[in-house]
């Protein structure tokens, strides 16, 4: 079984100061192969004409020990960083003139049983280079992480709910395996796979969490009691909830009302609350803007919290609510199946549009004496973090399924399969989702 790794994202990870969920998967898919024989794994990355080419292993591996240190924090992460913007272009440079395209093609050639991982939701619109590598002999094996744009494209920017749609209709057409984080991304990926004579294995493979020790600093924490929401500023999160119950505390005790911060960098279509953010003056003083942290600042931070508050309209997994478990606070979140899978029976569930039990729940956590927050710790402790080495069992068995039936078909069904326009339904989809 020989794996063939996209890392074309991952080769842009150097631009962020701190990671994304998705960055967090490549970043544990690299290292997982980095630790692999090298003869069992090949990297590689989409070049500028269009098609794929082998990516030095050793690139890869200095690009991950850059990152590393960069997503620390501490004094030397803007160096880490740099150096990972360098490795990125590097690696871009290389893609245009070396030998990389030929160098995949022989090992397409030379291995029987390839099998072409790619972790992220880049360029799966443009199925044309995946078809060619599996024409080549390899089975495709993406990780889909959500189908929000396609769900609720009202959260989605203009282009991206069709542009996700396609992504689906190459994962359904190419796709010999396919993993997924949680059994609620599998139940909606459902329909788009039926009308296959026979749909791919799925595997439920939840993602793993490594908090570290918090950092002590926690700069960015109120002395006062303080919740803490965690992603980027975006419709989608619900930060417009909360700021407008922020703005009734305020209204009502005014300095003396708990403290709210917002970790995560600002999005798109936020016009309102980017009002209520910049204008608002009731809000100053008790709402502030983190911005991206170190993920030690972030632990810090949720740690000395009274809660995470976590209202989103749409998940596919949850990552900051693993997170605020594994940093040993409570949380309070939308009442949603993904969500429900990473918390079980700890966390505090809402509806999203309950704007009066926000209000009470909120409230009676910001108490000191709060029963219910006592309760929520009581039930943390028989909660376990999901973790890393279990994602790639439930992995390691998928591709051990996928090589053998590979193995056994005619080679001529192997390398058939180019990709496929999309269907009709796709062509006559709504014009609100183009």
């Amino acid at each position: 079984m020989h794996v063939v790794l996209d890392v074309s994202r991952f080769l842009a990870c150097g631009r962020r100061r701190a990671p994304s969920g998705i960055d967090r998967v490549e970043v544990a898919y690299a290292a997982r192969w980095l630790a692999a024989a090298p003869a069992s794994v090949t990297f590689c990355a989409r070049g500028p004409w269009g098609g794929y080419a082998a990516v030095p292993r050793s690139l890869v591996a200095d690009l991950a020990a850059a990152l590393k240190l960069a997503w620390a924090g501490g004094p030397q992460a803007e160096a880490a960083r740099q150096s990972a913007l360098r490795l990125g272009r590097l690696a871009l440079m290389r893609l245009a003139v070396s030998r990389g395209r030929a160098k995949l093609m022989e090992v397409m050639t030379r291995e029987r049983r390839s099998l072409f991982l790619l972790v992220s939701h880049r360029l799966m619109e443009k199925p044309e280079p995946i078809a060619e590598l599996r024409s080549a002999g390899a089975a495709f094996i993406p990780l889909v992480h959500d189908l929000i744009p396609a769900t609720h494209p009202e959260y989605a920017r203009p282009g991206v709910a069709m542009q996700h749609l396609r992504r689906l209709e190459t994962v359904a057409s190419l796709a010999a395996g396919i993993i997924v984080n949680s059994g609620a991304t599998a139940a909606v990926l459902q329909p788009h796979l039926v009308r296959q004579a026979d749909p791919p294995d799925v595997v439920v493979a939840r993602l793993g969490i490594e908090m570290p020790a918090p950092d002590g600093s926690a700069e960015a924490a109120p002395e006062e009691p303080y919740f803490v929401s965690i992603g980027t500023i975006e419709p989608r999160k619900n930060h417009l909830l909360l700021l407008h119950l922020w703005r009734d505390f305020a209204a009502k005790w005014g300095p003396a009302a708990p403290r709210l911060v917002l970790v995560g960098r600002r999005g798109w279509e936020n016009e309102n609350v980017l009002d209520l953010l910049e204008r608002c003056t009731l809000l100053r003083g008790l709402v502030s803007e983190a911005g991206s942290l170190s993920d030690p600042a972030v632990s810090a931070l949720l740690a000395g919290s009274r809660a995470l508050l976590f209202p989103s309209f749409a998940e596919g997994y949850g990552l900051p609510l693993a997170e605020a478990l594994a940093a040993g606070a409570p949380a309070i979140c939308s009442d949603l199946p993904a969500l429900r899978e990473v918390g079980g029976d700890v966390p505090e569930y809402l509806d999203a549009l309950d704007g009066a039990g926000w209000r009470r729940m909120v409230l009676d956590y910001a108490a000191p004496d709060s029963r219910a927050r006592a309760a929520q710790l009581a039930r943390l402790r028989g909660w376990s973090a999901p973790v890393w080495a279990e994602h790639f069992d439930a992995v390691d068995g998928l591709l051990t399924r996928v090589a053998a039936r590979h193995a056994a078909m005619p080679a001529a069904s192997r390398r058939a399969g180019a990709a496929t326009s999309p269907p009709e339904r796709l062509a006559a989809a709504p014009a609100a989702l183009r």
